[in-house]
């Protein structure tokens, strides 16, 4: 069969799991409506495959919709199906994913169909942070099944066939699909709503399978696996790699693996996981440069937080202390971005980030790498918001802003008296960098725990995050905060 040949509900199931290994559940279920003739149309399996097996010889939960059986929409025993592999899930710790080809309510059920959306959905909220969720999308996955994708953990999408839409472009007041493909996966991926695009649906299936190799099953299981590579192998080029995160995390990481997620959403901010000694840890990152396949320079960006880039760290965050992944955070932020647009929310997004790393109680490293100015700085994770550990890369700054702007506040009555004010400037800049600018300063008192050379990076992460293996943590007696 070819690679780009779409493939049936059954055998998406048979592609994703390990051979042989699928046992299905449900498979006599069908519709109990009657109304609109649905008695005359058969619907085995009631339009969607359930079951579960093994991917790498660990159970996972799989349901499949069957486009080919009243078009895989979703009525009431369809849902119960689904809802009943989370229940299992839930009592065994095992991840659920979804496979989703469906062209969305079954309108002659209404109000049973309706129901069947509220059940699922509770049962999505039940199983979030017990279990890993993943909902891989081949087709139409509109309207309530949308809300469904995005209670998911993780979203990947077939690039060429697949639709995630609430409302269908078409429906869309002055827009078409052909003037902009809203439901599109190339849309979604920039939209942040999906983490990953698959070429085809192999390759998509693939990366589902990816995910589930990192991943803990549930939040008492632990994404541990055998390291075969140098525990204190050095990083030659971290000085070219450190601009671009996404470069060097495949150079940090056990055996250059690196799953980067949303990589079309914000990509001045760099999410996703990597192994070090053989567990997987969350990495965020700031990112002034990206570089192509190429190694050539493709894009570049400031060195801030943006509202988008604040959103797109804290979903990882949340993931992992959800399901105790310690995470990394490689900074070089010297404020916020400064435009109109950004104003509306950038405070919001700074301050989620912020709640999100101080409320986590997972294993937190902080590296600073570049500039670490501000309150931005602060946000990335930094030792006084909560992080255990803080290194610090030699020739790394830390500082409340820019030495030249400082220095313009701070040395203002005597540069106002300076006959040569370019040049007075210059000497109190460097004065103040030399002061107050520097990693040194800060790990004088106290801020930074060490300096390191950049070369050293991998053996010192791994030295630190295994010393805080053992981290335990209380937080204060609450339902839950409100950031």
């Amino acid at each position: 069969m070819s690679s780009t040949a779409k493939l049936s509900a059954r055998e998406r199931i048979e592609t994703l799991l390990d051979a042989n290994s699928f046992v299905e559940i449900g498979a006599l279920v069908t519709k109990r409506s009657t109304d609109f003739n649905l008695q005359q149309t058969d619907a085995p399996g009631d339009g969607v495959i359930t079951g579960y097996g093994v991917i790498d010889d660990r159970l996972v939960y799989v349901y499949s919709q069957d486009a080919a059986v009243l078009n895989g929409t979703l009525g009431e025993m369809h849902a119960k199906k689904i809802a009943g592999l989370y229940r299992l899930a839930m009592k065994t710790g095992a991840p659920v994913i979804g496979l989703v080809d469906c062209a969305g309510l079954r309108l002659q059920e209404a109000s049973d169909a309706l129901a069947a959306f509220g059940r699922l959905y509770k049962a999505q909220a039940m199983a979030s942070g017990l279990v890993t969720q993943i909902t891989a999308i081949f087709g139409n996955c509109g309207g309530g099944l949308a809300v469904l994708a995005a209670m998911s953990d993780f979203t990947v999408m077939e690039k060429s066939n697949a639709k995630l839409f609430v409302n269908s472009p078409n429906a869309i007041a002055g827009n078409n699909e052909g003037k902009c493909d809203t439901a599109s996966a190339a849309f979604m991926a920039e939209s942040g709503m999906v983490d990953a695009i698959g070429e085809d649906e192999a390759d998509t299936l693939a990366k589902v399978r990816e995910l589930i190799a990192v991943l803990p099953s549930n939040n008492e299981d632990d994404a541990q696996d055998a390291c075969t590579d140098d525990l204190n192998r050095a990083i030659a080029a971290f000085a070219s790699e450190s601009e671009d995160p996404a470069v060097l995390a495949k150079d940090l990481s056990d055996n250059g693996l690196f799953v980067e997620l949303k990589a079309d959403y914000a990509p001045e901010m760099v999410t996703g996981f990597i192994r070090l000694n053989g567990a997987t840890v969350g990495l965020i990152a700031n990112r002034t440069v990206l570089f192509d396949e190429k190694g050539k320079k493709a894009a570049s960006f400031d060195a801030v937080l943006t509202t988008k880039g604040c959103y797109k760290a804290e979903s990882l965050v949340k993931f992992c202390d959800a399901f105790g992944i310690p995470v990394v955070t490689l900074t070089n932020a010297t404020g916020y971005a400064n435009t109109a647009a950004e104003a509306k929310n950038i405070a919001i997004a700074a301050g989620k980030l912020s709640y999100a790393f101080a409320s986590a109680t997972v294993p937190k490293l902080n590296v600073i790498v570049g500039k670490a100015y501000g309150s931005a700085y602060v946000t990335m994770n930094s030792k006084s918001l909560g992080a255990d550990f803080e290194l610090a890369v030699e020739g790394s700054e830390i500082g409340a802003m820019d030495a030249s702007l400082a220095a313009q506040i701070v040395f203002a009555d005597d540069l106002a008296g300076a006959s040569d004010k370019d040049a007075a400037l210059k000497e109190k800049a460097a004065e103040y960098k030399a002061t107050y600018n520097n990693c040194e300063n800060a790990a004088k008192r106290g801020y930074v725990d060490a300096v390191i050379d950049g070369s050293e990076l991998r053996a010192q992460i791994i030295y630190a995050l295994e010393m805080l293996a053992t981290k335990r943590e209380l937080r204060p007696a609450k339902k839950h905060g409100t950031v």
